[in-house]
């Protein structure tokens, strides 16, 4: 199973929507297939372990990281290959959170005398695919949010300026987090002081990211380097000139009002999980930062802290609600810290529980 797990690992980049499934066919004690799930629309991993292990799948052991799919979607159920190969027994990581298959895959196989073990390696599977969990569960994305900031916990001078707080190594691990996400969100903020283009750039990948705005009075100017085709504009009103214009520079605006005519952030998420985004990576100011903290969408942060202090005129990682007691403070649950060039990276859970 942790064979399967690495080689599901691979998809890490470019199965979205579809989950990151790996595959490994065990006979008399040695490996005949494996296969792994790269892209939507491509075959998956039980399949393709399958037609590497030719004959010699029929009355093996075969461990999949997913229960096999019993659903049609732009390929068959994988159900129908193991029924066709015949292996004697199917172990899995875990069941398949979504609705369409959700337990019929190991009905299927038991009800054809194929013994189904599920639970080997399960919290391994289900966190390489927290994101497909919680669009399935939570019909909402995992959000990520990515903060670089000073030892003393600043983002910006006052005036905006950020770049560079980090280092170059931070950066490019930067990347590689944007790299396995659906989406990259930032603010109008972000887009006006900084200009990035949020994409990847500096590590290796065959697919960018969607990227979305979350800017409720239409502000991105026509020259902003996010603008084109892949960029979503999220506002709070229908400003429709304004509407024109930026759909003429390739960018899809959707409207999403809250109450204070301001972008209503879970039926942005809710939007995004219906176009199959499972992991959200957030790149966005102090202010967007804290109106997603405060609303409790926000599930891990990925935080880059410099050998470097700012002091207390800088701009703080998260606008919030000033508290009256300590005992109304977020707790968090730190998961990992790590040395990324000069700088510290620490990942974080907002909310502990893990999703299921």
């Amino acid at each position: 199973m942790a064979r399967a797990l690495e080689l599901a690992a691979r998809g890490l980049r470019t199965t979205t929507p579809n989950p990151r499934v790996g595959c490994v066919i065990v006979r008399d004690g040695a490996v005949v297939g494996e296969g792994w799930h790269a892209k939507a629309g491509e075959p998956h991993a039980e399949p393709l372990a399958i037609a590497a292990a030719g004959d010699r799948a029929a009355g093996s052991t075969l461990y999949v990281t997913l229960e096999p799919c019993a659903h049609h979607g732009r390929t068959p159920p994988c159900v129908e290959a193991l029924l066709a190969a015949k292996p004697a027994r199917v172990i899995a990581a875990m069941q398949d959170p979504n609705p369409k298959t959700a337990g019929q895959g190991f009905e299927q196989l038991r009800a054809a005398g194929i013994r189904v073990d599920s639970g080997l390696m399960e919290a391994e599977a289900r966190e390489l695919n927290i994101g497909f969990v919680s669009r399935m569960v939570r019909e909402r994305p995992w959000v990520r949010m990515k903060v670089a900031a000073s030892l003393d916990g600043r983002t910006a001078l006052a005036d905006g300026q950020s770049q560079w707080i980090t280092g170059a190594e931070a950066r490019r691990d930067g990347h590689a987090w944007r790299a396995r996400a659906c989406a990259v969100l930032t603010g109008i903020g972000t887009v006006k002081d900084d200009d990035p283009q949020l994409s990847v750039r500096e590590v290796e990948t065959t697919r960018q990211p969607l990227r979305v705005v979350v800017d409720s009075r239409l502000q991105t100017p026509l020259t902003a380097k996010v603008l084109g085709p892949g960029t979503i504009i999220a506002a709070g009103g229908a400003d429709v000139p304004r509407m024109v214009a930026l759909r003429a520079k390739g960018a899809e605006v959707v409207v999403l009002p809250n109450h204070e005519g301001k972008v209503e952030l879970p039926a942005l998420l809710q939007e995004l999980a219906r176009r199959g985004c499972n992991e959200v990576h957030v790149e966005a100011g102090h202010k967007l930062n804290g109106s997603l903290l405060d609303e409790g969408l926000v599930d891990e942060l990925l935080i880059y802290m410099a050998p470097c202090i700012l002091g207390d005129t800088a701009q703080g990682m998260f606008h919030l609600p000033p508290l009256k007691t300590l005992a109304q403070r977020r707790a968090v649950q730190i998961t990992d810290v790590s040395r990324v060039g000069d700088d510290l990276r620490l990942l974080a859970r907002i909310n502990p529980e893990r999703v299921s």
